[in-house]
Parts: C-alpha cells; sequence; structure tokens
C-alpha cells in the first residue's frame, strides 16, 4: 500500500515537472525558412513567456530590431528589423522568464535571399 502511494506521488510529481516549463510553438520566419524578407519577427508561446532580451546576428555582426511587444508576459513576442535585411543568415536569439518563474531560452535561425 505505501509502495503504491510513493509511486502515485513520484508518477504526479514527474507529469508535474514535465509541463513546467512553456514551449514555443513557432515563429515567423520559421525556424531554418529561406525568406525574400523579414517585416516581422515573431515567437508563439503556450503559456505566457516574459521575453526579457532579443538579439538578431548576422555573419557581419548585430541588427538593430525594435521590439513591438511590451515587457509583460504573453503567449506571443513580436520585433521588427530596423531597417530591411541584406541577403544572408540570421540567427534570433532570446532570453525569457517562464511564468513558473524559471529562465528559458532559445533562438530561431533563417537566410534572406535576393
Amino acid at each position: 500500500m505505501i509502495r503504491a502511494l510513493i509511486a502515485s506521488l513520484m508518477l504526479a510529481l514527474t507529469a508535474t515537472l514535465a509541463f513546467a516549463h512553456s514551449e514555443n510553438q513557432g515563429t515567423t520566419p520559421a525556424d531554418g525558412a529561406t525568406v525574400t524578407e523579414v517585416p516581422e519577427l515573431s515567437m508563439r508561446f503556450d503559456d505566457p513567456m516574459l521575453i526579457i532580451t532579443v538579439t538578431l546576428t548576422s555573419p557581419d555582426g548585430t541588427v538593430d530590431i525594435e521590439r513591438e511587444t511590451g515587457m509583460e508576459p504573453g503567449l506571443e513576442f513580436r520585433a521588427a528589423p530596423a531597417t530591411p535585411l541584406a541577403p544572408g543568415n540570421y540567427t534570433f536569439g532570446w532570453r525569457g522568464m517562464a511564468s513558473d518563474g524559471h529562465p528559458m531560452q532559445g533562438s530561431f535561425s533563417f537566410t534572406v535571399t535576393d
């Protein structure tokens, strides 16, 4: 009886921890995409995420972006390049805080062509 109770508690704890963090549900542009223009950079999450810092980099260095989403937790984050992006490879990196308080980070990459 005690073993069954302990096993049930362990299973419940494991299931709770498995769903503790927000998951990225998609990006614009999609990770690995090849596009001709990038009017918007966005990420969607399944649980509110506070995005603290973002960077857009190319082989030439950091690219200026304008944050369109405020500093409150949300299901979506949006930003835009300050100027049109030249052809090349780009990586969008982010750091944030999940609604459960855990720090999160990630990135996605895309290529701009003529």
